[in-house]
């Protein structure tokens, strides 16, 4: 018997790893990305720099060719971090080349190898939402072209901090709105497609990309941190999101969104922001235009 497979970045580390896991216990034939770290054991790896667009589309050329023509059943689009505000090979702002447009990139690629009735998870974040209150300053907009252009923003934080904290929620909210537009349209018809906030979970590699401070005390200390109100250990965070690719939790009819808050898995309404499908309808349109996709 064929087993299903799954497609997933940032299964190398953090909750990923643990979710990696949980897909190879339960039978499938995982196919993750790595940048060159090692993989889960039984995981089939293939090397992806989110941070080149020109690597996503030799990863997505690769993924291709070792499916050898079986659908993909599963494709979690998972890896990301906090990282510093430099520009990529690309010109574009990490957070959100890493975070969105590699992956609106790596999905759009991918899109014609999926099964039928294939799940799609991205995972994105409770920073995205101001009602949440996170520590991490909300987006204010979610224009694409002022995110990957911050220079350009006539509303970018003086504070390099609150700028990097506030990339990283608007790329998340990035990821949101490309759920949310693949569900309305035609190609993502028949799919289930859920985007995934696993909630603050310390001890991952989320913000080593800022290094300094701040990246080591989430790192190191994440055992203390996970004593706190509201925080998740890698563990659950990584086996929600398995249950979520598997099929063992499903959103309600109409959901998109899938929060995982106080330990229980939750479906709220994302922000404001979030459901305004004209801007929804317009991040997916100029993403296309800043990773260069043109409609085969």
């Amino acid at each position: 018997m064929t087993r299903p497979l799954t497609v997933m970045t940032g299964a190398t580390s953090g909750f990923g790893r643990h979710t990696a896991h949980a897909l190879i216990a339960a039978g499938d034939r995982l196919v993750a990305t790595t940048r060159g770290a090692p993989g889960p054991e039984g995981a089939e790896m293939v090397m992806l720099d989110l941070a080149d667009l020109s690597a996503v589309r030799r990863a997505a050329e690769e993924i291709g060719t070792r499916a050898a023509g079986q659908p993909i059943a599963r494709l979690l689009l998972n890896a990301g971090g906090n990282l510093r505000m430099d520009p990529t090979v690309d010109g574009y702002e990490a957070n959100f080349a890493v975070n969105h447009l590699a992956h609106y990139l790596l999905l759009r690629l991918l899109l014609p190898r999926l099964a039928p009735g294939a799940v799609v998870i991205l995972t994105t974040s409770g920073t995205h939402d101001p009602a949440e209150g996170t520590p991490i300053p909300p987006p204010r907009h979610a224009d694409a072209m002022r995110l990957a252009h911050p220079d350009t923003d006539p509303e970018r934080d003086a504070s390099v901090g609150k700028a990097t904290g506030r990339a990283y929620a608007a790329a998340k909210l990035a990821n949101l709105m490309t759920a949310r537009a693949l569900a309305d349209r035609p190609e993502g018809r028949g799919l289930r497609v859920i985007a995934y906030a696993p909630g603050p979970v310390p001890g991952t590699g989320l913000v080593s990309g800022r290094g300094g401070l701040t990246g080591v005390i989430w790192r190191r200390c994440g055992p203390l941190l996970r004593l706190l109100p509201g925080t998740h250990s890698p563990e659950l965070a990584g086996e929600t999101l398995a249950r979520l690719a598997l099929g063992d939790a499903t959103p309600p009819e109409g959901r998109v969104y899938a929060l995982l808050e106080g330990g229980r898995l939750t479906f709220p309404d994302p922000s404001v922001l979030a459901r305004d499908d004209d801007a929804t309808r317009k991040m997916w349109e100029d993403s296309a235009r800043l990773t260069g996709w043109t409609d085969p």
